[in-house]
C-alpha cells in the first residue's frame, strides 16, 4: 500500500511519505517512513489497515506524562516501541496540546495565553532545534531509520504535528527532498484535521461557552510561522541546514549515506 489507498480512521492525518523527490532523481520508497498521531484512537476497522503497512518500529516521541494520560496505542503484530521523549517539562506548550487533544479544562493554560498560544508554538519550533531532549530524541530517530530492521518505520508525538512534523522535517531534507516540498507535504496536516478541528473546538465550546477559540486553534493547526522559526533558528546557530545535521544532531558522513541507502529508491 502507498500513502494514496489507505487512511486510518482515528489517525487522519496519518500518512506515507514515500513518492516524494529527493536526492539525485531518486524518490523516497514507499511504505518506509509512515507519520501518524498518537495511535490510541485508531478503530477496529483501522488495525487491518495498519496490519498491511507491518510496521517493524513504533517509534513513540511523547513523553511518560503524556503517555500516562493518553489512550494506549492499539498496534497491529508485535512491533517493536522505541520511546524518545522530545519534550521540555518548562514549557506549557506540550502539556496544553496535550489537554486540548484529550478534552482536558484548560483553566490552568492561563500564563501560556497570556503569551500567547501562536507565539508559543514558535517557541517550542526553535527549542526542537536547539533543547537537549530534541537533539538527543531527533539524532536518534534517525538512526533509527537507517536500519533495515527498523522499517517500515511508524513514527508519531501526541497529534501527529508538531514533534512529528519537525523529525519528518530532518528526515526529508536529509535525503535530499527540497524546503519547498517539505513545506507542503508540512501543511497537509490541516486539510486532513479540518473535520476533527471543527469537532474539538465544538466540543470545547459546549464545555466553556467563553471560549476563546482563536487562543484554541493554533495549537491544532500547523502554520508557515512555525515552520519558519524552526529554519531561522537552525541557520542563526547553525548556519545551514546541514550543519544542523552535522553539529546540532551529531549524524555523521556514514549515517547520512547509509539512510538514503535504506529509503530512496
Amino acid at each position: 500500500m502507498t500513502g494514496r489507498d489507505w487512511e486510518l480512521v482515528g489517525a487522519p492525518n496519518a500518512r506515507d511519505l514515500g513518492g516524494l523527490p529527493g536526492a539525485d532523481g531518486r524518490r523516497v520508497r514507499a511504505g518506509r517512513l509512515i507519520r501518524t498521531p498518537a495511535l490510541g484512537r485508531l478503530t477496529d476497522e483501522d488495525l487491518p489497515v495498519l496490519a498491511k503497512l507491518g510496521p517493524a518500529c513504533v517509534l513513540d516521541l511523547r513523553d511518560s506524562s503524556e503517555v500516562a494520560v493518553a489512550p494506549a496505542d492499539r498496534l497491529a503484530g508485535e512491533p517493536r516501541v522505541v520511546h524518545l521523549p522530545v519534550h521540555d517539562p518548562e514549557h506549557p506548550v506540550f502539556t496544553y496540546v496535550s489537554a486540548v487533544l484529550l478534552g482536558h479544562d484548560l483553566d490552568a493554560y492561563a500564563e501560556l495565553a497570556r503569551q500567547g498560544t501562536a507565539g508559543a508554538m514558535a517557541q517550542i519550533y526553535r527549542w526542537f532545534v536547539t533543547g537537549e531532549s530534541a537533539r538527543v530524541g531527533f539524532a536518534e530517530a534517525v538512526r533509527l531509520a537507517t536500519r533495515p530492521e527498523n522499517l517500515p518505520l511508524v513514527y508519531h508525538c501526541s497529534a501527529g504535528k508538531d514533534r512529528t512534523g519537525w523529525l519528518t522535517v530532518i528526515l526529508l531534507t536529509a535525503l535530499g527532498v527540497d524546503e519547498a516540498t517539505i513545506r507542503a507535504e508540512y501543511l497537509r496536516n490541516n486539510a486532513l484535521t479540518e473535520s476533527l478541528r471543527a469537532v474539538i473546538v465544538e466540543a470545547m465550546r459546549r464545555r466553556q461557552p467563553e471560549l476563546d477559540v482563536e487562543a484554541v486553534l493554533p495549537v491544532l493547526e500547523v502554520r508557515d510561522a512555525y515552520l519558519d522559526a524552526g529554519y531561522d533558528e537552525v541557520r542563526l546557530v547553525h548556519g545551514s541546514f546541514d550543519g544542523y545535521l552535522r553539529d546540532g544532531l551529531g549524524l555523521t558522513d556514514d549515517v547520512l549515506t547509509t539512510l538514503r541507502a535504506q529509503l530512496l529508491e
